[in-house]
């Protein structure tokens, strides 16, 4: 896996987390069982994040500049 790649799933999943962040603010505010759940998931997936970023990070820039 390349780095562009590996940006590519970190992007995926901080629109992942985020959906998720914002599913459980509004569950919060009406049904509270299902926030820690939510809250769980948007972090599990913010990790997944910071994983593929950091990994890239440590890749070469394979990109060529026209």
């Amino acid at each position: 896996m390349d780095r562009a790649q590996h940006l590519a799933l970190a992007d995926e999943a901080v629109m992942r987390a985020a959906k998720l962040a914002d599913d459980a603010e509004r569950y919060a505010s009406n049904t509270r069982e299902k926030t820690p759940a939510y809250a769980a998931a948007s972090e599990a997936w913010s990790t997944v994040a910071r994983t593929h970023a950091a990994i890239a990070a440590l890749l070469p820039d394979t990109t060529t500049e026209d």
